[in-house]
């Protein structure tokens, strides 16, 4: 049976997108149980891996406006569903790093990727909207858990129980 692929460009952003953020939001969350004297390590790493996420993000993007996807198989409800988390996942790939960038700045702490060199921010140290940004940053993971789990649900609904070729797509 031939199975009609993604674009190599999208398999490949898929791919080492998830990758990333597997690595990046549990690292996110140990932070608050890390010692201080390496919490600050642990919050440049996190940072930096989220900032190389937005990036990518937006070529992804960029990618999916350039490129034709297969047409999803299955009920028009499955379709709906489908189209709605993987729109609620790239809304939310983008605005967790942007927030967790500026939230960063705006607590006074700049991002220097990596430690190689500090990343320029549209705001400075601005304590007065540091803790929103923190907070949209915090519930944003979440929900991007949530929709992980969503989207996981559904590899392992089709792959397992319906037993249908959409993972191999995305393969």
């Amino acid at each position: 049976m031939r199975v009609q692929r993604y674009p190599a460009t999208t398999r490949i952003l898929h791919w080492a997108i998830s990758a990333l953020v597997l690595i990046t939001w549990p690292l996110g969350f140990v932070i608050h149980f890390i010692k201080n004297e390496s919490s600050l390590s642990f919050y440049n790493v996190h940072e930096s891996f989220g900032f190389i996420i937005l990036w990518l993000m937006l070529v992804r993007v960029g990618n999916k406006l350039l490129t034709r996807s297969p047409e999803h198989e299955g009920p028009a409800i499955e379709k709906f569903a489908a189209n709605a988390v993987h729109g609620l996942l790239y809304a939310f790939l983008i605005i967790m790093p942007v927030t967790g960038f500026l939230a960063t700045n705006a607590h006074g702490f700049p991002l220097e990727w990596f430690g190689l060199f500090e990343v320029w921010s549209p705001i400075g140290k601005t304590p007065s909207i540091a803790w929103t940004l923190s907070g949209i940053h915090y519930w944003s993971a979440w929900i991007l858990l949530a929709l992980f789990a969503l989207h996981i649900g559904a590899v392992l609904m089709h792959h397992v129980i319906k037993r249908d070729v959409t993972l191999y797509r995305i393969l």
